[in-house]
Formats: structure tokens, C-alpha cells, sequence
């Protein structure tokens, strides 16, 4: 049976660095906050918000929520995204994605501050991301698996890893890390050949492609790591499971994450750091 990594205690440690933060920037009068911009009530969205809002509480960041219906319009948005930029209170802004087809989701993750965006989704995130350049902050669930691998002594330095998963919220954020780290990084998508056999050849395994259970036993062999960023609702089992099918895969590999209690606590770790940080560079301007 696999070594089970779960995220609790990556979490835990993380937030004794991000409590340090959070005191380092209240003692110079800036008392860390972070605003959740939430439109509708997709059922994920709310799973996140609730473990964002518990960890960022417990941390001593205040939270608050602009809530906007799902049908609301671009202009509503807008409005939204301005004020919370104009607000000297707010440190750091969550917006959750995907937004409802009828609204400009670009318009508004290029309006939003980047000394706010906590959460790498602005054109100033995304250089830092790729380029190494400027101070934005990467996507948080990205770095969350960074740091999961970094506790479990996973080494990164010339290690095989095969990224499952394409997307900006994820797959290429998360690659680009991964590169940083000195790892030889190979992307699978919907087009990869024969993905089994690429994926069994790797070292590490991070499956973010958003399908319940879809990789199962064919896709792995012994001694691997595996990250499953996937979060998804099994009908059949009534209950979350991830990209990856555990309970035939963590008979197989060496260590694999949980879902859940895997990598969705990390990545509310990271938001809580983020926004911590966020705050303590307005301290120095």
C-alpha cells in the first residue's frame, strides 16, 4: 500500500510561517484581509470558500464576501472588481472560476489589481509565472503542489514529471514550477499518444485534468508520486474522488495524495500566505 500525503500537515507547518506574516504586518498597522468574490453557488466554489474563510479566520486574516446572483451582468462585475481594487482595507482578492457564460471572465481577471490578485490570474501574475519576473503570486492550487512534494521529500532536481492537464488554472502554471524546481517536465492533454505509457514513465505524476477517476492502474508503476489535484462528485459512489482512481492506483505506487484531504488544504494555505504576503509588501511601500 502507497504512502498516503496528506495535506494536513503541509498545511499546518505553512501556517506557522504565514501566522509570522500576519503579526509582521498587523505591527506596522496593516491588519491582514481578503475579500472572496463569488458569483452564483457552484457547489466546488463553495467547498473552497468554506476552507478558505475557517483556515483564514483561524490565521487572524479577516475575510469578506461580495456575492453577485449567476445572473448577474458584466457591468455588475465590473463594478465589483473596481470597488474592491479602490479598497485600501483589502490586501487580497479571490474571484472563483469559472464565471457564468455570460460574463467576460478575461475583462475581469485584467481589471483586477495585481498587488491584489492572490491568486495568479492577472497578465502581471502570469509573467511572473512564466518569465520569473515582477512580484505576482501563482496560482494557488500550482504552488499548493509544490509544497506538497517539498514536505514529503520529494526531489524535484532531475526528477521525470508527467503534468496530466493543460489548463492556466493548473497544467502550464504548475509545469513552470515544476521547471523552477530543476524537474524534466512532460505535459499530457486529450491529444497525447498512448498517454499510459508516458505517464508510467515518470517519477511523479500530478493529474489535473478534471475527470473523476479517469486514470486508473494502466497509467502507473511502482515507485511513483502521485498529486491529484482533481476534485470531482462521484454519483456512482456519492462521494469526492479525484482524477485518480486510489484505490487501485495506491496499490501500485509509492506514495500518492488523497482526495479528500490532499492538496484543497494546501491550496487554502497558500491563498492565507498569499494574502499575509500581500500585506506585508504594502507595509514596505
Amino acid at each position: 500500500m502507497a504512502e498516503i500525503l496528506k495535506g494536513k500537515p503541509v498545511a499546518d507547518a505553512m501556517d506557522i510561517e504565514t501566522q509570522k506574516l500576519v503579526n509582521e504586518a498587523a505591527k506596522k498597522g496593516q491588519k491582514s484581509k481578503l475579500a472572496i468574490l463569488r458569483v452564483g453557488e457552484r457547489s466546488d466554489d463553495l467547498a473552497y470558500e468554506r476552507g478558505a474563510v475557517k483556515r483564514c479566520e483561524k490565521l487572524g486574516i479577516e475575510v469578506e464576501k461580495v456575492l453577485l446572483p449567476a445572473d448577474c451582468s458584466q457591468a455588475d462585475l465590473m463594478a465589483a472588481v473596481k470597488k474592491l481594487n479602490k479598497d485600501e482595507s483589502v490586501h487580497g482578492v479571490l474571484m472563483f472560476r469559472p464565471l457564468p457564460s455570460q460574463l467576460d471572465e478575461k475583462e475581469a481577471c485584467e481589471s483586477l489589481l495585481p498587488a491584489k490578485d492572490v491568486d495568479g490570474i492577472t497578465p502581471g501574475s502570469m509573467s511572473y509565472i512564466y518569465s520569473g519576473s515582477g512580484s505576482g503570486f501563482a496560482p494557488c492550487t500550482a504552488e499548493a503542489v509544490i509544497h506538497m512534494l517539498r514536505h514529503y521529500g520529494a526531489s524535484l532536481g532531475g526528477s521525470r514529471v508527467t503534468v496530466v492537464g493543460r489548463s492556466l488554472v493548473i497544467g502550464k502554471p504548475v509545469s513552470m514550477l515544476l521547471m523552477k524546481e530543476n524537474a524534466t517536465v512532460t505535459v499530457c492533454h486529450s491529444r497525447t499518444a498512448d498517454m499510459p505509457s508516458v505517464t508510467r514513465g515518470a517519477d511523479i505524476v500530478v493529474a489535473a485534468l478534471g475527470k473523476a477517476e479517469f486514470l486508473g492502474s494502466e497509467y502507473f508503476s511502482e515507485g511513483q508520486t502521485v498529486i491529484d489535484v482533481g476534485i470531482n462528485y462521484s454519483h456512482a459512489k456519492e462521494k469526492l474522488v479525484g482524477d485518480v482512481d486510489f484505490d487501485k492506483v495506491s496499490e501500485i505506487v509509492a506514495a500518492i495524495s488523497p482526495v479528500p484531504a490532499g492538496v484543497g488544504s494546501v491550496t487554502t494555505a497558500v491563498l492565507a500566505r498569499h494574502v499575509a504576503e500581500a500585506a506585508v509588501r504594502k507595509t514596505k511601500k
